[in-house]
């Protein structure tokens, strides 16, 4: 099942420096996704100084608790870089996933 997950950055003065703390170990599970097919395509959000300030994602999980699960360990989270998260269920056309 996709979902799209929608993680806001926190606005206080430290934000950044918290997930650039946490950036390197966040890409590795990124990338332990991708060798899974659990990601399927992620982008920083910018603000207007194009600093980042949240993510998307679109990720592919049997279910919802198992990316609540997944979730639970993402060092975005765990690291309280995100402060508000949003899952939107989806469904991906094929012609976007056949390569």
């Amino acid at each position: 099942m996709h979902f799209i997950i929608i993680g806001r950055d926190g606005t206080d003065t430290e934000a950044l420096k918290r997930r650039l703390a946490v950036r390197e170990a966040h890409s590795a599970r990124i990338r332990e996704g991708i060798a899974q097919s659990e990601q399927i395509m992620a982008a920083a959000m910018l603000n207007e100084n194009e600093d980042m300030c949240g993510s998307v994602m679109i990720v592919d999980f049997e279910s919802r608790d198992a990316l609540d699960a997944w979730l639970k360990d993402e060092p975005y989270i765990t690291g309280n870089v995100w402060e508000k998260i949003e899952i939107i269920p989806c469904k991906i056309p094929p012609v976007f996933l056949d390569k």
